[in-house]
């Protein structure tokens, strides 16, 4: 039987994958994809954005029932059991599965179900899991494979007390303590979840700070509200080794402490996900965690084949890889790109309250020596947020002390990854519609969370313009 052809075969159905195939489709190309999953959507939707996400959306609802005045006075606070979260945003999972396999059958994008494998530079294999072997060419390809939890050799991840951020959506008890080992974004995002469950949290970060990418202003906010919730946060730490019984686990550090808790969760680093693609024959080497390196145009060393998404590391968000994969589609289409990726891509961390940035950071300006100013909001001073009672958290606007331009615009607080999106689209504004300006002379609905913008605005021009 002769093999089928196409102009493009995509690997990995995330947001990455999905952008590429979708470009491809539209743009009258035959497509296929291929996922190693038996369902659509990749690690985003199974694993890591979507399920996360809606377990924290879930227990952020039940902290605002317990500490609302009005429902205390209607009885006792309510508790939920871990595995009754999950079940709920289970059916999340389900409605966008249902929702993106749409995608690919209204624009006739056949999904191959299995592990895949290059057989030379235009020729892949996949094996489904019933043994079945199917062979199909194309003139281009898309890795977008996505990545894994980083498992090293001495920690057992088959032990029931010792799980990674994928196997702990299938925990079926809510632990008494957990020690959560790494303090980034996955392992501050469940120190939030659980500590909002009742559970006693130990957060263990091998660094000096917490998320030490952010300004440090919102760093050291996260830090302190973690631990006024009542998270234990241990910094400059490393493991020595993780023991576990039918009792418990212990958690040895190189500082010589012993933490003792009924579940750990490894929480440090990522790995790409190329092994079994043979990729070294084709002179694609990954590095030692399994990430593909690119060029600008998101191609490897083999110019046919692209890589986007978390198979390439930083950012690592799916929102950047979707416009990975769409740039990319449109480089295999026409050769060059008639657009840039938005040189900024927000930053969304759903912690309890959540963060969010975009632009530069304070020690960045700092370090390169520019001229700037800050302008406040803090949401305690917000109606709306005064009406909601989510008065934790503060807007900050970093602007050019001369120009006015906006350089830096840093969110922590309710909803802090929806209204960090104003600025955003005025920052990517050319000359001179980026500028603190607008948001001083721009109506604001009252009372919104949008206001804090003028706030800002105008708590910062008048630091550099006294008395005005």
């Amino acid at each position: 039987m002769s093999e089928k052809h196409y102009d493009a075969i995509v690997l990995g159905s995330g947001p990455g994958g999905e952008g590429a195939a979708m470009k491809l489709a539209k743009s009258g190309r035959s497509v296929a994809m291929i996922e190693r999953y038996i369902e659509v959507g990749g690690g985003c939707t199974h694993w890591g954005t979507i399920p996360s996400k809606s377990l924290r959306h879930n227990v952020r609802r039940l902290m605002e029932y317990n500490s609302s005045v009005l429902f205390r006075d209607t009885g006792d606070p309510r508790q939920q059991s871990f595995p009754t979260m999950l079940a709920h945003a289970g059916h999340v999972v389900d409605r966008q599965v249902d929702q993106r396999s749409h995608f690919y059958l209204r624009n006739e994008v056949p999904i191959f179900q299995g592990k895949a494998r290059f057989c030379d530079a235009h020729r892949i294999e996949i094996v489904a899991n019933d043994g079945e072997t199917t062979t199909l060419t194309a003139d281009r390809f898309l890795i977008a494979t996505g990545s894994r939890p980083y498992r090293p050799d001495d920690v057992d991840f088959s032990h029931p007390r010792i799980c990674d951020s994928d196997q702990i959506l299938e925990l079926n008890r809510t632990p008494r303590n957990i020690i959560i080992y790494g303090a980034g974004v996955i392992g501050s995002e469940y120190a939030s979840i659980f500590r909002g469950l009742g559970v006693k949290v130990d957060l263990i970060n091998t660094r000096d700070r917490m998320l030490a990418f952010l300004d440090d202003e919102i760093s050291d906010a996260i830090s302190y509200h973690l631990r006024e919730h009542g998270v234990l946060i241990r910094h400059r730490e490393e493991y020595a080794s993780i023991s576990a019984t039918d009792d418990g686990v212990t958690l040895r550090l190189q500082s010589g402490k012993q933490i003792q808790g009924d579940l750990l969760l490894w929480a440090n680093g990522r790995t790409g996900n190329t092994d079994g693609m043979d990729l070294a024959a084709l002179g694609i080497e990954p590095n030692n965690r399994g990430q593909l390196e690119v060029n600008s145009d998101f191609q490897t060393n083999q110019s046919h084949i692209y890589a986007v998404g978390d198979v390439i590391g930083y950012p690592s968000l799916a929102s950047a890889a979707y416009d990975q994969g769409r740039y990319a589609a449109t480089h295999m289409l026409e050769g060059e790109c008639d657009y840039r990726l938005a040189q900024d891509v927000p930053t969304g961390i759903y912690t309890i309250p959540e963060i969010s940035s975009v632009g530069r950071t304070e020690q960045e300006l700092t370090a390169a020596r520019v001229p700037y100013e800050v302008g406040h909001a803090f949401f305690k001073d917000l109606a709306r947020a005064q009406i909601s009672g989510q008065t934790t958290g503060m807007l900050k606007l970093l602007f050019h002390v001369e120009t006015l331009e906006l350089l830096g615009i840093h969110c922590f607080g309710d909803q802090a990854a929806e209204i960090v999106h104003i600025g955003q689209a005025i920052m990517a504004q050319p000359a001179p519609g980026n500028s603190l300006r607008y948001f001083m002379n721009t109506r604001f609905n009252y009372p919104t969370m949008a206001e804090g913008y003028r706030v800002a605005a105008l708590n910062g021009y008048n630091r550099v313009t006294p008395g005005a």
